[in-house]
């Protein structure tokens, strides 16, 4: 399935884009998509016997918000591309590297991302990001970790560079920004993706194809980085693991680094997973 809300912010109603490419409406069975929804198998299953009858929503001007409500976190791994550890010139990390972003982070796939002020050094990342469906505690196996997988989507990782590498102490301080992780623009059930390691993504800044890669290129695949993560934290039903982003971004090009400015647009997209779109303007 792909579920995604749609409506203003703080305003959004659950929906379902069925195989036809039709919105439906979900509000008549559910009060929102999250945690509490991706941990109730019953209720999933009613939806999905009921997504041919379910209420038309006329798609024309709605706004897409993130696909998931309240989320309880946001794990992110640093490094998790070979091809763009050779870009930054980092050494392949020995274990995933991890990092956070606060969950109010997180917008919808098509909203303005903003640019912080002061910042030089705004750069783009194309993700992969995994949802938790069931409460994760010390797995051990890559098919124990997949069995806790709810689904994927797209994510954004904006990052600014400056305050993540040059201003001291950990990266959390260029990782979150307001606006910056875009997520969406639907959450696609873990049954549709075959093999979360053979996605293509990709990534256009003002139509330009700067990201062209692979989740085969992955340092840590998918059941890896659950596994992992659960040895040092609980992941619950809603959390979310940004999995990490191939080469391509700003940081990783020659000089004069063209890092993002007020303007740009930014286009990026996953196989089966969907499309976002975001300008950028100034905080």
């Amino acid at each position: 399935m792909k579920l995604l809300r749609v409506g203003n912010p703080g305003a959004e109603r659950p929906a379902l884009l069925d195989q036809d490419g039709t919105l439906r409406d979900l509000s008549g069975i559910v009060a929102d998509i999250d945690g509490e929804l991706l941990a109730d198998e019953a209720k999933l299953t009613r939806i999905r016997e009921a997504a041919a009858t379910l209420p038309v929503l006329d798609a024309e001007g709605q706004r897409i918000g993130a696909p998931l409500a309240r989320i309880g976190k946001v794990v992110c791994i640093g490094l998790n591309y070979h091809d763009h550890a050779r870009e930054t010139g980092a050494e392949i990390p020995a274990e995933p590297i991890t990092f956070f972003k606060a969950a109010d982070t997180v917008v919808g796939p098509n909203d303005t991302v903003l640019i912080p002020r002061k910042s030089v050094k705004t750069d783009w990342e194309v993700e992969l990001a995994i949802v938790i469906g069931r409460t994760a505690r010390y797995l051990e196996s890559h098919e124990e970790a997949l069995a806790h997988v709810a689904g994927y989507a797209v994510s954004n990782d904006v990052s600014e560079r400056e305050f993540q590498i040059e201003r001291g102490g950990t990266w959390d301080k260029g990782k979150n920004c307001e606006t910056f992780n875009p997520l969406g623009p639907w959450f696609v059930t873990a049954d549709e993706i075959a093999d979360p390691q053979a996605l293509g993504l990709k990534l256009w800044v003002n139509g330009e194809l700067k990201q062209d890669g692979s989740t085969a290129d992955q340092i840590f695949p998918v059941a890896e980085v659950v596994r992992y993560v659960s040895q040092f934290m609980t992941l619950y039903p809603g959390d979310i693991i940004n999995t990490g982003t191939p080469a391509g971004v700003a940081m990783g090009e020659p000089e004069p680094k063209p890092y993002l400015r007020a303007g740009d647009v930014v286009e990026l997209e996953i196989e089966g997973l969907g499309r976002q779109r975001q300008e950028l303007k100034d905080a």
